[in-house]
């Protein structure tokens, strides 16, 4: 493995979810301390299972790993330096304050740049202490911060000072109030990170075309920063010998090396390590010591029992349901890489099959959908959103105004906020909420929706919604604002998408807990390119559908008032009749 060759001593791993970083970043422990190497192994993921994956209860304190000589391991809770950062602000202003201003600083407190910027603030000293950590060779850190984070970090000025000032739009400042370190160990920390001697940062994709493309994007957002010491792993790749004898197989590999063959170019020089896809849980010490080598691990899959039928609806069954009301708005919603775009249009495809009026509306950059269903099908109209035109507008607009009367400092705080991940969301979600007024004379499926805190934010700091109910309260008329009208489930429906695999469904289930908190129940969950639901003969695909039955277990008792299961098919589902048919898969 290139990444391994030569480590330095700080090695970070970093990727969407689901993408696999931790079993690698775990696997890489495995691997140096074998050599007779102490390595601490530090996880700042929100959504860390290192305990799960060594077995042992690990925890907010170093931890010897009992089964691996020189291994130590440190599970930093994210969450609850979030929570202790939002303790130190707002407890202060508690009772001093207006409860709805208060109420904003604790939203503005609640996105994922301030749980990102709070773990940095946990680690910076396994970066800078020589003391600390005087005793390990090399420390490995699952999820590495973003390049944004660590810009707000280098930023000069006063960060307290803007946020009280009301300065901003409360979107990613917030934490930055709460920072009582000196500068210097940030900017300590920096250095580290940019250090090629000290640090190797490793991004963790999937063949496949949406974790490349994130990728890419951290690559440059992390290189023209600094941190150019990059390597690329590519997980999960599908072996050509698995591809004989079954129709689905075959259709994953070649589908998989087609997307190999269009890497895009920013990553195309970075030294370059493939993972093959793996039969078992990567679960255990013997899983991954197997992981970062080529064996044959599918013997005996053969014998494997799956059911004949998951018993699961399948997707046209929720279409039955949501059409009885006749309009409404349908949001799509998911993690990056769950397939949300492709279910989106086939929900609009078998609305407007039934003879309903559809609006599909989509912010997502593959235009290929739009292509295929131009025209296609009658009662389905089809809009797309630019996000980056979009962006570019809202920010060139809160600069324009709110930037227009502070200094330079000031204007370079606010321009980093306007880079903030929430940004892309307020302003794609003020693009769709003119087709959310459609939803009552017609069915809205919109594709890529804003997350529960992005919701909030905008209810907190526009003050649309409060406004509206004020003046309209006074009047005595109905009236109906957007967040209204997705807080009501006769208007609208959310459905969470999500992978039958473990960190899939705990960030889908974290993003059902951000949306209640905005007063948004989901209405369904759908597991979607299921193997399990695709009865492989592959034994590699066996043993993995067996695993999947357990995931779509808990998101069918724990997680989902209702939910659907999507089979993973052998031909991309693009176009009108295969959309059709993705929909109307049968389960059994």
């Amino acid at each position: 493995m290139h990444f391994l060759t030569q480590p330095p001593r700080f090695l970070f791993f970093t990727g969407k979810g689901g993408v696999g970083k931790t079993s690698i970043a775990c696997a890489t422990a495995v691997q140096l301390a074998a050599q007779g190497k102490r390595v601490l192994l530090v996880s700042t993921d929100p959504a860390s299972n290192v305990g799960q994956v060594f077995g042992e209860r690990i925890g907010n304190r170093i931890t010897a790993i009992a089964a691996v000589p020189n291994l130590w391991a440190l599970e930093i809770d994210p969450q609850a330096a979030a929570q202790a950062y939002r303790d130190r602000i707002v407890g202060p202003v508690r009772g001093v304050l207006p409860d709805a201003v208060v109420d904003g600083i604790e939203e503005s407190l609640s996105g994922a740049c301030t749980t990102e910027i709070a773990a940095f603030d946990e680690f910076t000293a396994l970066l800078t202490d020589a003391a600390l950590t005087q005793d390990y060779a090399h420390i490995i850190f699952d999820t590495a911060p973003t390049g944004h984070t660590i810009r707000l970090l280098q930023l000069p000025g006063a960060w307290s000072g803007f946020l009280e000032a009301g300065k901003g739009d409360a979107s990613c400042l917030g934490p930055l109030a709460g920072l009582e370190k000196q500068r210097s160990q940030y900017k300590a920390a920096v250095e580290a990170l940019a250090d090629p001697l000290r640090t190797r940062l490793v991004l963790v994709a999937r063949a496949q075309r949406p974790t490349l493309r994130e990728a890419a994007r951290t690559h440059e957002e992390l290189a023209a920063i600094g941190l150019s010491q990059q390597h690329l792993v590519i997980n999960g790749v599908f072996p050509a010998g698995e591809a004989e004898n079954d129709a689905l197989a075959t259709a994953i590999y070649k589908r998989e090396q087609a997307t190999l063959a269009a890497i895009p170019q920013v990553l195309q020089a970075l030294p370059r390590d493939q993972i093959a896809l793996k039969p078992f849980n990567l679960v255990g010490l013997d899983a991954l010591r197997h992981l970062l080598v080529d064996t044959d691990a599918t013997h005996g899959a053969d014998a494997i029992e799956l059911p004949t039928r998951i018993n699961a609806p399948d997707l046209s069954t929720l279409v039955d349901e949501i059409a009885v009301d006749g309009h409404g708005l349908v949001m799509v919603m998911g993690k990056g890489g769950v397939g949300k775009t492709t279910l989106a249009a086939a929900i609009a495809v078998e609305l407007a099959g039934r003879g309903l009026p559809v609006h599909l509306t989509t912010s997502d950059p593959a235009a290929h959908l739009a292509d295929t269903l131009e025209g296609s099908l009658p009662n389905l109209v089809l809009s797309r959103i630019d996000p980056q035109e979009a962006t570019a507008r809202y920010r060139q607009h809160v600069m324009d105004t709110k930037g227009a009367q502070l200094d330079a400092e000031g204007r370079a705080l606010l321009e980093e906020d306007l880079r903030s991940p929430c940004t892309e969301e307020i302003a794609v979600f003020q693009a769709f909420s003119r087709a959310i007024r459609e939803g009552g004379r017609k069915f809205v499926v919109m594709d890529t929706a804003p997350t529960g805190h992005t919701l909030l934010l905008l209810d907190a700091t526009g003050a649309y919604h409060r406004d509206i109910a004020r003046q309209m309260g006074e009047t005595g008329v109905h009236f109906t604002t957007p967040m209204m009208q997705l807080q009501d489930p006769k208007q609208t429906k959310v459905l969470i998408v999500t992978l039958a695999e473990t960190t899939p469904v705990l960030e889908a289930a974290n993003l059902q807990d951000d949306l209640r908190r905005a007063g948004i129940e989901p209405w369904a969950w759908v597991v979607n390119n299921s193997v399990a639901a695709a009865h492989p003969h592959s034994p590699l695909l066996r043993q993995r559908a067996r695993n999947e039955l357990r995931e779509i277990d808990a998101v069918a008792t724990r997680h989902a008032r209702r939910h659907a299961v999507v089979p993973l098919l052998t031909e991309e589902p693009v176009g009108v009749e295969r959309l059709r048919a993705l929909a109307n898969w049968k389960t059994s």
